[in-house]
């Protein structure tokens, strides 16, 4: 359940009414997580709650996205909850994984607050085992989309503009029968089981994916977070002339210690 931050004065509980929810799923790389964490720092976003579950791994650190010693000392929880008002987006990040068995409490609970909190749409951030595609999925771009019915009737016009490629339905059973196909999103952690709740509920959902391999992701995440401004322009694109995007996008401080400290010199 969503716990606003206490700000003093007992002030109300935001309001995300008509708001696009942000959010990832873990999932290989951590590819969504690290898109959510360039959204966040770049349009420095503005810490409103957390999402407070007993599904996730419990963790505390320093505040990720500090931009001054003053501000490096404040905790942050496994799941927190940023807001910007003026673009009418809500930002969910999850910072640790999954407690077993817990997928379905989880997402249940997830999207019970989005239909209290009157939230337009969903759009979740993901990525799959780029080693497990099927001969269909290696043609072309590694990036995927997926639209619940109900985002469909909405947005389905304009994924066709932008020319972005459905993610495909593969066989059941591979080389023994090819007509019973099903959707198969293998290491995107919880997006399948997220994204089905959302059909049968009738939430507006969005799936963005890459398919991708665990290593330095780094570059992943900036390949899915520009997948997702080609549709939402959370960032105005510079001139035509600009060769990297990805320049736009703000890297969080906390990026320094992705592959930890480095060596001691006194190794060698």
């Amino acid at each position: 359940m969503f716990i606003p931050c206490d700000r003093g004065g007992g002030s109300a509980a935001p309001d995300f009414k008509g708001f696009t929810l942000l959010m990832p799923a873990v999932s290989v790389g951590n590819v969504g997580q690290l898109a959510i964490d360039l959204v966040i720092s770049t349009l420095d976003m503005t810490k409103v709650g957390y999402f407070y579950t007993d599904c996730l791994v419990p963790m505390v650190g320093n505040n990720p996205y500090a931009t001054a010693e003053e501000n490096s000392t404040e905790l942050s929880i496994n799941a927190e909850v940023y807001s910007l008002p003026s673009n009418k987006l809500v930002v969910l990040q999850i910072r640790s994984p999954f407690i077993k068995n817990k997928y379905r409490p989880f997402c249940e609970t997830l999207l019970s607050w989005v239909k209290s909190s009157n939230c337009a749409r969903v759009v979740l951030l993901s990525s799959s085992h780029a080693y497990q595609r099927d001969d269909e999925q290696l043609l072309g771009t590694p990036l995927r989309y997926l639209l619940t019915p109900d985002l469909e009737k909405a947005v389905g016009g304009r994924m066709q503009e932008l020319n972005w490629k459905e993610m495909e339905k593969v066989a059941s059973y591979p080389g023994i029968s090819d007509t019973d196909k099903v959707l198969h999103i293998p290491g995107g952690g919880i997006t399948k089981l997220l994204f089905t709740e959302s059909c049968s509920k009738g939430i507006q959902m969005a799936v963005l994916l890459k398919f991708c391999s665990e290593g330095d992701n780094i570059p992943d995440a900036f390949v899915l977070v520009n997948y997702l401004n080609e549709w939402l322009q959370l960032i105005k694109t510079e001139s035509i002339n600009s060769t990297d995007p990805s320049s736009q996008w703000k890297i969080p401080s906390s990026w320094r210690l992705l592959f930890g400290s480095g060596l001691p010199p006194a190794l060698f």
